[in-house]
């Protein structure tokens, strides 16, 4: 595993951690284009390898051969934040890794450490000099534990809910919200990066407040720390 930082960084990185529906993908996107920085979803990194996965007929619950084939996939992440790309051995599979299938499968197929470790380290070298927006689960406690800003964004289930459903065309809310409380369940309990607010990370929970707000707040963040730097 690589080390967290091995020289000093010319530019800023800010590291976005929350559960799903929490907001974290709209708000990173929206800071990144307003500030001109680059954006980085490693959410689509674990999603483009489970696809990977599947592609090649692995059993997904089945740990050693998922760690087995972890160095295998080719994975490219895009960083514009307003029209981010990921593709896996030259196959753009953007819309592909927001199906049912990899949707189903990608809790087991992040919880294997050889997994996070394999993305851990193309994440780092994405990150390189910095000026680039983080959004995941454990970017500012393991990814990026020395962001300069870090936030942790949160939401009531019933809000996530409606709008990770409206995102994916109107499915179910309440199916949207059980399998989100189960997401929940994984992130927060497996051995591996488990989700957590990383520390000295601002909390903000994004239920009251609309997109451009929470925008605002972070970007207000970002510049009371460059202010004192």
């Amino acid at each position: 595993m690589t080390s967290a930082q091995s020289s000093p960084r010319t530019g800023i990185v800010i590291a976005l951690d929350g559960p799903s529906g929490s907001g974290k993908s709209s708000t990173s996107r929206g800071v990144a284009t307003r500030l001109g920085l680059r954006y980085l979803d490693t959410g689509a990194m674990f999603r483009a390898m489970t696809w990977a996965m599947l592609e090649a007929g692995i059993d997904v619950h089945d740990a050693a051969a998922v760690a087995a084939y972890a160095t295998t996939p080719q994975l490219v992440s895009g960083t514009d934040p307003q029209a981010p790309t990921i593709h896996v051995d030259g196959v753009d599979v953007g819309e592909a890794i927001r199906g049912e299938a990899v949707t189903g499968a990608v809790s087991p197929v992040s919880t294997v450490p050889e997994v996070r470790t394999r993305l851990l380290e193309l994440q780092r070298e994405i990150i390189g000099d910095g000026d680039i927006v983080v959004e995941g689960r454990d970017i500012g406690s393991v990814v990026a534990p020395d962001a300069e800003v870090k936030l942790y964004l949160t939401a009531d289930a019933a809000a996530r809910a409606a709008r990770r459903a409206l995102e994916e065309g109107g499915s179910d809310v309440a199916a949207t919200e059980a399998s989100l409380l189960a997401r929940d369940a994984i992130d927060s309990t497996r051995k591996a990066a488990p989700l957590t607010m990383p520390d000295g990370a601002t909390h903000i929970d994004t239920t009251a407040y609309t997109l451009d707000q929470v925008i605002d707040q972070v970007i207000a963040l970002v510049q009371a720390v460059q202010g004192s730097e």
